[in-house]
């Protein structure tokens, strides 16, 4: 609780190129933002490396000097502990990982007024492949 929804594919333009942070939040008690980076596989160290370049540049471009450092939070599939342990060691930024799953049923209250499964695997795997290709297009 105490989220703000900043935006998602959000924008960020550093040296004359383009990047897009799947999920951006801005937490009002914490007084920082939250950004969010969505993955269907296993974690891979790399995505440590993608993590820490998104906090630094929101930290540098859209943080207010009040705020408190942003937050990084890397969803995956599943998680191997040790690799994560190792990717983050030295990041000294707050950076998290951790796993989501799906489920089967919702409540009853919320089935008509949610998308379904299907429907959020669709855009999450859209949202994947124009992530992939902006990183494509960067190498």
């Amino acid at each position: 609780m105490g989220f703000a929804f900043v935006g998602n594919q959000y924008r960020l333009e550093v040296g004359g190129e383009d990047f897009y942070i799947d999920l951006l939040f801005y937490h009002l008690r914490l007084r920082c933002y939250v950004v969010i980076d969505l993955k269907m596989t296993e974690f891979k160290p790399e995505y440590s490396g993608k993590m820490n370049f998104y906090v630094a540049a929101v930290d540098d471009l859209l943080r207010h000097p009040d705020d408190q450092p942003t937050i990084g939070i890397i969803l995956c599939k599943s998680k191997n502990k040790a690799v994560a342990e190792y990717a983050l060691r030295d990041v000294n930024k707050p950076i998290g990982v951790s796993t989501h799953q799906l489920t089967g049923e919702l409540p009853k209250p919320l089935e008509t007024s949610l998308p379904t499964i299907e429907q959020l695997e669709m855009e999450l795997n859209m949202v994947l492949l124009v992530v992939e290709q902006a990183e494509e297009a960067t190498e």
